[in-house]
Parts: C-alpha cells; sequence; structure tokens
C-alpha cells in the first residue's frame, strides 16, 4: 500500500528544492528522499526532472 501524503499538490519551497539538491548530489534513492521531504515519489520524480538532476537507482 502506498504512503499517503497529506502536501498533496503543494508548492515546493526553496528550502526543499536546496534539499532536494543535496540528497541527489548525496546519491541518495527516490524512495529515500520522498521519505525525507514528505513527499510522494512521483513528485520528487517530477521536481527532479525539471531542475535535470539524475536520481540513485535502488542498489
Amino acid at each position: 500500500m502506498k504512503e499517503h501524503f497529506e502536501r498533496h499538490k503543494q508548492p515546493w519551497t526553496s528550502e526543499e528544492i536546496q534539499k532536494l539538491h543535496a540528497f541527489a548530489k548525496k546519491g541518495m534513492t527516490l524512495k529515500a528522499i520522498a521519505k525525507a521531504l514528505t513527499r510522494s515519489e512521483e513528485s520528487i520524480r517530477t521536481r527532479a526532472k525539471l531542475d535535470k538532476l539524475k536520481i540513485a537507482k535502488k542498489r
């Protein structure tokens, strides 16, 4: 079952974007980033694509 996120469709804050960039640079997985930012994996994937970030695959 998928986790439920209360922040559905909420705009990204500059702090969240900075954290996303830092997590991606560290090589964190999509699932780990989503949990850390309390956002859905789809939301993380979409934002990463907009910012041209590479998200690590599962190891």
